[in-house]
């Protein structure tokens, strides 16, 4: 059998004839086979004449401004703020740098928020090169991860493509950086090893001496202030690629008026025109399950968590209750446990409620619903974007999934079926993230042949905020938040860290934040560190997954000094026998206050 393929076989080939590995281990030991490991990828330097498989696509002018401000330093540090309204060709742009820098026989490192947009990012990618295009993400079984890593540290895979994870792979040649959506709040490792995948872009492009280009349609406030003071080239996109502007936003009023499934009468109106067109609809509602929990119409009773200090979210697929927070589940009760009332009532919706709503007001027309609890199984986010991209007349109901960068082509209508859950959020950052995400969801509709439009659900069509958001769009609004945050000294202008302490006993968590408060305190006082100390305060949810969550946070308007007290902070925790029996945890620049 080897005699007939002179270049060899690989092992799976001979033990799928019938061979064993101790056959083959007997035969290597007498010297009359030689095993070897080969690399399955290409050669390691592409061949810079054959690097397109289709060409490239013609630039509008603001694209090609851009392109050219990115090609004039190629072999330094070159951070860019590339700012696209959504449609408006942001990826193009990155395909013909990475076109120019591969040709030049380096590679290119591209970060992408979630898994989900990966596919789809790498299927462009595909197409346009000849080269080998690698990915990189939690999703992939730890031999094609190991398979991609080597690929990329020997030089042979010019292109990465991956989640946050993806900016540690190693690159024999590197030659750019590219964060897309980089306002994304996924690109923040939230525990274990805490890191901002965007910041590390920008320290590990600085220490390669290549260039970055950071792209959203709603860039982070940080990033924002750094193109405004000059220290990043600010790069606009103000038009789409297509003919049609952007949806504005339509602010539907919610008051006083009846509801299905969290839908009203005019919003259902414009669902049942725009699929009588032949058109798709996107729903947006940024809660999974059926409703966000169940309740006692008798005496009030509502389904609350044991472990956390939360309600638990009512599934009908299955029928249980679960929290969100901590995982935990528990079968539906057959009546209120604390007046045996029977009339236990569904409050709210969740996808779950909006999809059974649609399926019921639209029977001939398929309902996709798009979040966690539907796409589980590997592929079927994917699969249920395959069948949406088909253009036949379909409801998509979704979660934020649906809302990054996904290329809709037939969806016309969005709908945002309630946009006030973040306006009034506890923590700084609720009001940038919330706006962010309606514009992001908004660019699903209108990316084709025909314009679009976006209706927006609110309680508050009169709130200034959401207003100026929706008559002007989000850089006035950036604008005005980075104002209000100057005011307030809050980042970006200011630098902080956060302090989580947890512990199963509440007094043990309360005993250890009053002590480190006070150490703190003193040792600032003690150095003149001007460095202000704020806590121990509970946490926004201070009882999650059974244990008490008390926080202590740093502010400081230099980050030498912010450094330099979490430096001893974190050797005089290590010392304390206290918080040895505290789990502690130390965040640099935090994104969420939870």
């Amino acid at each position: 059998m080897l005699a007939q393929h002179p270049h060899g076989l690989a092992t799976q080939v001979i033990l799928a004839q019938s061979f064993s590995r101790e056959q083959l281990k007997a035969l290597a030991a007498k010297g009359l086979v030689v095993a070897r490991e080969e690399a399955l990828t290409a050669s390691p330097r592409p061949d810079v004449d054959h690097l397109l498989a289709d060409p490239a696509l013609p630039l509008n002018r603001e694209q090609a401004a851009a392109l050219s401000v990115l090609h004039e330093q190629l072999d330094t540090y070159h951070p860019c703020l590339l700012e696209g309204v959504t449609g408006s060709g942001k990826t193009e742009i990155y395909l013909q740098l990475i076109e120019a820098v591969v040709g030049r026989g380096r590679q290119a490192v591209v970060l992408v928020p979630e898994i989900g947009l990966t596919p789809q990012t790498l299927s462009r990618f595909r197409r346009r090169f000849q080269v080998p295009v690698v990915a990189l993400h939690s999703g992939l079984t730890d031999h094609e991860r190991l398979d991609a890593w080597e690929a990329a540290a020997s030089g042979r895979a010019p292109i990465v493509i991956g989640t946050r994870s993806a900016i540690f792979t190693p690159l024999a040649r590197p030659g750019v950086i590219i964060v897309d959506e980089e306002h994304d709040g996924s690109y923040k490792q939230q525990d274990g090893l805490r890191y901002h995948a965007r910041d590390l872009a920008v320290a590990r492009a600085h220490h390669h001496a290549i260039p970055l280009l950071l792209g959203s349609a709603t860039p982070s406030l940080e990033s924002l202030a750094k193109a405004r003071s000059g220290e990043w080239r600010h790069l606009p996109l103000t038009r789409r690629a297509t003919r049609h502007a952007p949806a504005k936003l339509e602010l539907i009023d919610l008051r006083g008026r009846p509801r299905q499934g969290g839908l009203i009468p005019p919003v259902i109106e414009a669902i049942r025109e725009t699929l009588a067109a032949d058109r798709q609809v996107l729903v947006f509602i940024n809660r999974r399950g059926f409703a966000p929990t169940l309740a006692c119409h008798a005496c009030g009773w509502l389904a609350e968590c044991d472990a956390c200090d939360a309600r638990m979210t009512l599934h009908r697929q299955p029928p249980l209750l679960a929290c969100h927070h901590c995982d935990r589940r528990r079968a539906l009760p057959e009546s209120c446990p604390t007046c045996g009332s029977i009339d236990l009532r569904p409050l709210g919706s969740g996808t779950e409620r909006t999809e059974e709503t649609l399926a019921g007001l639209f029977p001939t027309v398929p309902v996709h619903r798009i979040d966690r609890d539907s796409t589980r199984r590997r592929d079927a986010f994917e699969q249920a974007l395959a069948e949406v991209r088909r253009g036949e007349p379909c409801l998509l109901v979704g979660t934020q999934m649906l809302a990054k960068g996904h290329h809709l082509p037939h969806v016309t209508l969005v709908v945002v079926v309630n946009a006030d859950a973040g306006l009034y959020a506890s923590d700084f950052r609720a009001l940038e993230q919330s706006a962010q995400l309606l514009v992001q969801v908004a660019g699903r509709a209108g990316r084709a042949a025909h314009p679009g439009r976006v209706l927006v659900q609110t309680l508050h069509p009169d709130d200034p905020h959401l207003r100026l958001l929706a008559e002007r769009g989000y850089a006035p609004l950036a604008e005005q938040l980075l104002e209000e945050r100057r005011a307030a000294a809050l980042p970006p202008f200011r630098f902080l860290a956060l302090l989580r302490l947890e512990s199963a006993k509440e007094e043990a968590a309360g005993e250890l934040g009053r002590l480190t408060a006070g150490a703190l305190r003193g040792w600032l006082a003690e150095h003149t560190l001007p460095v202000d100390c704020l806590g121990p305060v509970p946490a926004p949810m201070e009882r999650r997954q059974g244990r008490y969550h008390l926080q202590v946070m740093l502010g400081a308007d230099k980050r030498s000094a912010l450094h330099q007290a979490c430096a001893w902070l974190t050797r005089w925790l290590e010392a304390t026998p206290e918080a040895r029996r505290t789990r502690w945890s130390l965040d640099i620049d935090p994104q969420t206050l939870s």
